[in-house]
């Protein structure tokens, strides 16, 4: 797969050349036996698929992932609070449509294959009432639009709208909070996403997973605040009350939606996260002395989980590592040490690199630090594990999200030939 198209960067401003990656589910420690196959389970789809977690609300419940096979109920409407926790979804087209030209003769066939006989589902009419909050943040893959418009509810599959992005090299998006419906038809969703009348300029919308460099540009862009004094505000954890182990924001900035309150300041606006995360903290017991270790391992959590059900045994799989003194060999610490803080995939050099202090392919333990800013699902998985003493996870159905976890070695190696078996049959993901 290695040599195949990187479907999910032809819409990037910066194509990725980086081979599918996935992580501690993939490779077993080096004591133990030889690392299985770097392609496992490691497509740009499952990218997409541990980058996009929705938030949780507080005043209404979760909404179904569709395409993810979670449980969870869809909402019943939005909300207003000054503090409301919302079930959206990372989306962005990055940069211009530079190179989407020359990468076009590469898709042709995908888009044949989506736009043919068999056309993808897709709904009719403009939505039926049911109002979405959506959260633009630069620097995702294009195609990222097309999945978390399907597993948002506005749309009705992934090739509906992503056969109508891979069509249209002229479209771009703009970063912010746009007010779509669910049960939109795909292109009058994309079309809604290219009107500034459907832009909120009202609130703060920041996904779950988002590391503090990027909830800094959006909290920049949604209050007109330069990005450089809020970078500036955020340089003295102390300032915020919290304990000496908390060297930098990162974490600390609680995944919600805020609506935006003309009279703070970048301090003001950043120690409204703090409170709301240290709250969450605080609920579940946890002691300021310990913040920084549940974070970081929570934040984790947050980059490589992707069903809600899998939180708890992910933690458990990162938690058994650590007991057992094992590496936690988690491509998402690695690719954030190296600044991409919107991918997990990494190469064989990023993994063999001892310079970068959150590699946990060569360091023991957690990283230096949290990872991303995690939320209520991550949080909570951190905290309270799932019993079980697996070692390994390997998801095993992409459209699904359906992941084997395993405890020995050989176990897991079914559990490899499995999903190699899977993407056998479905070429497409290749």
């Amino acid at each position: 797969m290695a040599d195949d198209p990187q479907w999910d960067d032809i819409f990037s401003s910066q194509p990725s050349t980086d081979p599918p990656r996935r992580s501690a589910d993939a490779d077993p420690p080096t004591d133990e036996a030889p690392p299985v196959d770097r392609q496992v389970a490691s497509t740009r789809r499952e990218q997409r698929e541990r980058e996009r977690t929705p938030a949780p609300r507080a005043e209404r419940e979760p909404r179904t992932r569709r395409g993810r096979g979670s449980d969870e109920p869809r909402p019943k409407g939005r909300h207003r609070g000054t503090i409301i926790l919302v079930s959206i979804l990372v989306v962005v087209l990055a940069g211009g449509t530079a190179g989407v030209v020359a990468a076009w003769g590469a898709v042709a066939p995908l888009v044949a294959k989506i736009t043919g006989d068999d056309a993808p589902a897709d709904f009719t009419g403009g939505g039926n009432g049911t109002e979405v909050d959506f959260a633009i943040v630069d620097g995702q893959v294009g195609s990222d639009i097309a999945a978390n418009l399907a597993d948002s509810g506005v749309t009705k599959s992934y090739e509906a709208a992503y056969a109508i992005l891979l069509a249209d090299t002229t479209l771009t998006f703009q970063p912010g909070t746009y007010s779509l419906q669910q049960e939109m038809s795909a292109q009058s969703a994309i079309d809604a996403l290219q009107d500034d009348a459907n832009r909120i300029v009202n609130r703060l919308v920041i996904p779950e997973g988002t590391a503090a460099v990027d909830i800094y540009s959006l909290l920049s862009q949604a209050t007109d605040i330069p990005v450089d004094q809020i970078t500036a505000a955020a340089q003295d954890p102390a300032s915020f009350g919290l304990p000496a182990s908390a060297t930098s924001l990162e974490g600390y900035l609680f995944p919600a939606t805020y609506d935006l309150d003309p009279t703070l300041d970048a301090h003001g606006y950043l120690q409204l996260m703090v409170d709301t995360q240290v709250a969450r903290l605080t609920a579940l017991g946890v002691q300021p002395a310990d913040y920084e270790k549940v974070i970081t391992l929570a934040s984790i959590v947050q980059r490589e989980a992707g069903l809600a059900a899998d939180y708890p045994k992910v933690a458990r799989v990162f938690q058994n590592r650590l007991d057992d003194g094992m590496l936690l060999q988690s491509d998402a610490t690695v690719a954030y040490g190296t600044g991409n803080t919107h991918r997990v995939t990494t190469t064989d050099e990023e993994r063999g690199d001892a310079s970068n202090l959150y590699n946990t392919y060569v360091h023991e333990g957690l990283p230096v630090g949290p990872i991303s800013n995690p939320g209520d699902l991550a949080l909570n998985a951190a905290v309270n594990p799932a019993d079980g003493t697996w070692l390994y996870f390997v998801t095993v159905n992409l459209d699904s999200g359906e992941t084997t976890f395993s405890t020995t070695f050989a176990e897991h190696q079914v559990a490899v030939a499995q999903w190699q078996a899977w993407m056998r049959e479905h070429p497409e993901y290749q």
